[in-house]
């Protein structure tokens, strides 16, 4: 297997950098935005798969683009869901998603069967780091592939 060059600067920029400077369409004052379950994800290449340690720098800045986008969303006109969803083995899958009403008809307000308060997740470092996150509602449940966690905040933007 080839080794992977440049890892230490990549790590150190996970802390460092703010993905939404790059969007320039990411306008929240524009009336007419929509959003139809958008989503980005911070580890494309799934270093995060193998270990925990390499896992949580990309969940660290999953979670503190949460928070950038709660600041955001104040300027939305209509109404909204923002939410993350970590998911079991996957890291590559670990996205935060907005979604709002919007003309592809999906369905707003987002609504998924079968989650529940007790945790699915059988991943143990990855359980404890959700269960240690504070001010977020947790919901729980599994795909057919893998148990996952729907993290969201009360009272920004519709709940779940």
């Amino acid at each position: 297997m080839k080794k992977q060059r440049g890892l230490k600067r990549y790590y150190s920029n996970l802390g460092l950098q703010n993905d939404f400077k790059e969007m320039t369409w990411l306008n929240f004052d524009c009336p007419e935005i929509w959003f139809d379950n958008w989503h980005i994800h911070f580890d494309w290449k799934g270093y995060g798969n193998n270990s925990f340690n390499k896992r949580k720098p990309h969940l660290d800045k999953l979670f503190r683009h949460f928070s950038l986008l709660v600041n955001m969303t104040h300027r939305i006109k209509s109404d909204f869901q923002l939410y993350a969803i970590i998911y079991d083995i996957d890291s590559s899958d670990d996205a935060l998603c907005i979604h709002t009403p919007n003309p592809n008809n999906s369905p707003f307000p987002l609504e998924i069967e079968e989650l529940s308060k007790a945790s699915t997740l059988n991943n143990k470092p990855l359980n404890l780091y959700v269960k240690n996150l504070e001010g977020y509602e947790k919901l729980y449940g599994q795909t057919q592939y893998e148990a996952y966690c729907l993290l969201y905040i009360k009272g920004i933007g519709k709940p779940f």
